[in-house]
């Protein structure tokens, strides 16, 4: 506040107590002689203080009188001192705007507006409003004033009289939207006439009429909003229907104009015809048969929410009236589009990824608890339910939310509260535009505006006298926002529990009928099902049916977020079952949110997890605890299993434990991959080649994730089967070292959900243990282990495939390392030196497993590399493979291992420069495949762009592997056929509903690239 310095008389702190905050100028002000006659009178001070602010209203004052002339000017201020009601419009409106207190400088004499000025006069449902903006008209352009000016300034003047009911509180937040829409409309028609005035011809050639959309049709209008509209013509007179549509566009033009130009009288409002099919690509103009044709053919979900609102403005009423009796059967029909629900998330997600980041905790409109939250969910339900219920088919928002709570489609106490909000809401972005009429939907950050802001709706919504404004500001704003995002999230969903639940004596409930048509619109393809699982989840009194009730409204609108809400609900059904009575599981989904977001979405991402999870319900602990999703080392994992086997009585009770270990863990990796829970890029082992974004270090990062963890839990359960297997029959002693190497993806920690566990089984005897005994006792264990891990039981068995031995299924099962020493040396093939890059010991003797390592290094490194024979082998053999492996009926451009750019076109690259020139590179002697094509690459053996080419080719192939398994609980290497399969890996591998086509052809652009390369790095052609 500004006082001067060293004096505080009692005139100062008067106007301080007035809530003045520049004390200075507003002395000064008052002092202008202009303002003598009255600057002694008590009631002005105490009215300027009743602003929203004083310090705006006394300049705004001064001005305006300064400008009246002389002959009027006492009048004026006469009228100011004797007539309360002036005086309370008046300076309520040069408080709040600073804008139309420029108008009323510039247009001195329509602070007579405000005299005259009663709100029968401008009712909304009368003539009345019309006949004023058209007099204004008049009036303007006989006093010489160019048309499109004097609209522009009767336009203002009609603001103004809203403008004061406004800030005086005389109407409230509906009746100014309404009152705002009906200037426009009546602003709408005004300019067509000047169009036509200047077109006669144009006008006579065609039937025009101008539909309202958006905020205008509804009634529900902006201070400063653009004015959307939709034009439709016909033919009049004979003319030929091409000639009436370019006289019609002639008009629409000019009639745009009229409202949108910028000129001295500055502008009214942008005229927006964006919403018209095709948009600004289309017509501006078109019949009313083109329309129909393009909305049965062509419109899209958003399209039809938008005719929600349309209602005929201006021009040929009759035939505005033809175009709504045309499209509303089509709008009414929106619900029942097979895309519907994608395309509604589709348009939610994109709204809010729309908002700058700077703006998100200011944004009125589009934020999270902003007015779109309130507009958007009123428009689904009534879409939903507007098909057999025609009492919800309004374009008001207010209107159409009072139906839904009368037709028991949304509660009767949360549309009271979701009333509130929106009004609240509505009113901060009146106060916020009407100060300098700017189109804005932002919080200002400016102390004095909030202030300003404060002030204006502590009329409004009756604050306790003494409030301070801006803080009791930001506490309505928060409170209003956060309950309209709660019951944006909470109303679509939580009437179809009490559809299924008792309620109380005279409330209203869904019907089935209309539950099912919700739950059809939320993507449920069994919507009797659904309400099934929920009368058997939310039914009766019990304290576990008040949680679920409670749950579930959230939890449906997740599951209605995946590509399979069914399954999701199915699969929360079971668990409920399984752990209803258990006292920490409803505890934990109530009281930890991300614990129930982290179940619903597991649950409806697809088969394998929930099947985990089914068999061991309490693993739904570990997605409440923020450390529960981290995989765990293969440290920990050992001395787990070890110390499972060794409690246990007998090789069977142990490698259940062992199993059911692996289950765990195989759902806490599959969990974490589900909901995106793996560190960001860089961390871990994964790597990295240079030049990649963001994003798509992230999507490699998690395969590496998933790989490493994989085969990590694998590698501990065939530790665990090991030392079962052993200790069964030998204690603590077996007669021969005994170590298992992991061969393929298993040695390259590269393992997917549905991976074997490729291995080979090496021994050696014990000092005075002759060689045959030591190959019985090798043989007894590693059958045994076999057996032990496919055991048929409720756990998921880990299949240990031996056929990459020597001689293959045709050789000993378990070879001493002298025996794989002798073959190697004497028979070892190219194909073999290949399988071992990817040899690593993964349990067993570790000194036995290094010496294997030794023995194989100089087979699969060879020395000066590889020669031209044993080159053109390889490529013979991959050749060869192509042609007759791949499964019949295929698609060689989709399937994800031996399909052109997939899997065995990368490894079988990388691998190829690994047994080229491994022996002089140390950073290719690695079993990981993207370890050693970043290190072909910083080698200078292929380039950057083709690695990253490879490199993307290989992590999206096993991307699709991965969501394949997780999605239909079974490997596969091809895309799914079924639909929601196919939509659950695109969601997967992040793509929004609908985009499925999108998909696969990314698929086969990334693979075509990776198969280029491969003909040039691998074949040399």
């Amino acid at each position: 506040m500004i006082v001067p310095e060293g004096r505080r008389s009692s005139s100062y702190s008067r106007l301080l107590r007035h809530g003045f905050t520049d004390t200075v100028a507003a002395e000064r002000l008052l002092e202008t002689p202009v303002l003598a006659p009255v600057r002694s009178d008590p009631l002005l001070l105490d009215a300027l203080g009743a602003t929203a602010d004083p310090d705006l209203a006394l300049q705004g004052l001064v001005r305006l009188v300064e400008a009246t002339g002389t002959a009027e000017r006492q009048t004026l201020l006469d009228t100011l001192v004797t007539a309360k009601p002036l005086r309370d419009r008046l300076l309520g409106v040069l408080g709040a705007s600073e804008a139309l207190g420029d108008h009323l400088a510039r247009h001195p004499g329509d602070w007579h507006a405000l005299v005259t000025y009663e709100p029968a006069d401008l009712n909304p449902a009368t003539p009345e409003f019309e006949k004023a903006l058209t007099e204004g008209v008049r009036g303007e352009r006989g006093a010489g004033m160019a048309p499109a000016d004097a609209l522009r300034a009767a336009y203002r003047r009609c603001l103004l009289t809203i403008a004061a009911r406004d800030v005086c509180g005389t109407s409230d937040v509906a009746q100014t939207a309404a009152e705002l829409a009906d200037l426009a409309t009546a602003t709408l028609r005004a300019a067509l006439d000047i169009a036509a005035e200047e077109h006669p011809e144009d006008a006579a050639a065609c039937r025009l009429s101008v539909i309202g959309m958006g905020k205008c049709g509804g009634r529900e209008l902006n201070y400063v909003s653009d004015v959307d509209v939709i034009f439709v013509a016909e033919p009049r007179g004979g003319a030929a229907e091409g000639a009436a549509v370019q006289a019609a566009t002639r008009l629409a033009s000019r009639m745009m104009r009229v409202c949108s130009d910028v000129t001295p009288e500055g502008t009214i409002w942008p005229v927006d015809a964006n919403l018209r099919p095709e948009g600004r690509n289309g017509p501006l103009v078109r019949t009313l048969s083109s329309h129909l044709a393009y909305y049965q053919r062509w419109a899209k979900t958003w399209e039809f929410q938008a005719l929600l609102k349309a209602r005929p403005v201006a021009g040929d009423a009759a035939l505005g009236q033809e175009y709504l009796d045309a499209v509303s059967p089509l709008v009414w029909q929106a619900a029942e589009r097979e895309n519907f629900v994608a395309d509604v998330q589709q348009m939610r997600r994109r709204v809010i990824a729309s908002i700058p980041a700077g703006q998100v905790d200011r944004e009125l409109k589009l934020g999270p608890g902003g007015l779109r939250d309130v507009e958007f969910a009123v428009q689904l339900l009534q879409l939903v339910h507007g098909r057999s219920d025609a009492t919800l088919r309004g374009g008001n928002t207010l209107d159409a939310l009072t139906a839904l709570a009368a037709g028991g489609y949304v509660g009767r106490s949360d549309a009271a509260a979701l009333d509130a909000a929106y009004r609240f809401l509505r009113t901060l972005e009146h106060h916020i535009q009407l100060y300098r009429l700017r189109r804005t939907h932002l919080m200002p950050e400016d102390e004095a505006d909030r202030r300003r802001l404060g002030r204006s709706l502590a009329r409004a919504f009756q604050w306790p006298p003494g409030t301070e404004p801006v803080a009791e500001l930001a506490k309505a704003w928060k409170k209003h926002a956060r309950e309209a995002r709660r019951l944006h999230e909470k109303l679509f969903y939580r009437p179809l529990l009490d559809a299924v639940a008792q309620l109380e004596p005279g409330e209203i409930r869904l019907s089935a009928k209309a539950a099912g048509h919700r739950l059809e619109a939320l993507g449920y393809a069994d919507p009797a099902a659904a309400l099934r699982h929920l009368e058997a989840l939310a039914s009766g009194v019990s304290r576990k049916a008040a949680i679920q009730r409670t749950l579930l409204p959230v939890l449906l609108g997740w599951f209605a977020d995946s590509a399979d809400p069914d399954a999701g609900l199915l699969n929360f059904h079971k668990v409920s079952d399984a752990l209803g009575r258990t006292p920490w599981y409803l505890r934990l989904l109530r009281d930890e949110g991300a614990a129930a977001e982290n179940l619903a979405r597991v649950l409806s991402a697809g088969r394998l997890a929930p099947d985990l999870l089914l068999r061991a319900p309490e693993a739904v602990a570990l997605l409440g605890d923020p450390e529960g999703l981290r995989p765990r080392s293969r440290e920990a994992l050992d001395q787990e299993v070890l110390s499972a086997v060794g409690r246990s009585e007998g090789a069977e009770a142990a490698i259940v434990a062992v199993r059911g270990v692996r289950r765990r863990e195989l759902f806490r990796t599959a969990a974490a991959d589900i909901i995106g829970a793996y560190g960001p890029a860089g961390s871990g082992n994964g790597t990295s080649l240079p030049g990649r974004t963001p994003e798509i270090k992230d999507t490699h990062h998690r395969v590496d994730a998933v790989g490493g963890a994989v085969s990590d839990l694998n590698a501990a359960a065939v530790a665990g089967a090991l030392r079962a297997a052993v200790r069964a029959e030998w204690g603590d002693t077996l007669p021969a070292r005994f170590a298992v190497i992991g061969m393929g993806r298993f040695g390259g920690h590269e393992q997917g959900y549905g991976s074997d566990a490729d291995v080979l089984f090496v021994h050696e005897p014990r000092e005075g243990v002759g060689d045959e005994e030591a190959a019985r006792a090798a043989f007894a264990v590693a059958t045994e282990m076999r057996r032990l891990l496919q055991l048929p039981t409720t756990d998921p068995p880990l299949l240990v495939d031996a056929d990459l031995r020597p001689e293959g299924k045709s050789g000993p099962i378990v070879r001493s390392l002298a025996s794989y020493a002798a073959y190697y040396r004497r028979w070892s093939l190219v194909w073999e030196s290949q399988a071992l890059l990817r040899a690593e010991p993964v349990a067993g003797d570790a000194g036995l497993g290094r010496r294997f390592v030794e023995l194989i290094d100089p087979l699969r490194y060879p020395a000066e590399g590889l020669g031209e024979d044993a080159v053109r082998e390889i490529r013979r053999l991959k050749a060869r493979m192509e042609s007759e492996r791949l499964p019949r009926g295929a698609d060689p451009t989709t399937h994800t291992k031996l399909g052109r750019g997939g899997l065995s076109d990368v490894e079988w690259t990388v691998q190829l420069l690994q047994m080229r020139h491994g022996w002089a590179e140390p950073g290719l002697r690695t079993t990981r495949t993207r370890e050693a094509l970043h290190a072909a690459c910083a080698a200078g053996l292929l380039s950057a762009e083709e690695a990253a080419i490879l490199d993307d080719a290989w992590v999206l192939a096993t991307s699709v592997r991965n969501a394949v398994m997780l999605v239909r609980g079974r490997a596969g290497d091809t895309f799914p056929s079924h639909s929601r399969e196919l939509a659950a890996v695109g969601r997967y591998l992040g793509y929004e509903p609908g985009h499925v086509g999108e998909m696969l052809d990314d698929y086969r652009r990334t693979t075509r690239r990776a198969r280029a390369v491969v003909e040039e790095l691998f074949y040399g052609s």
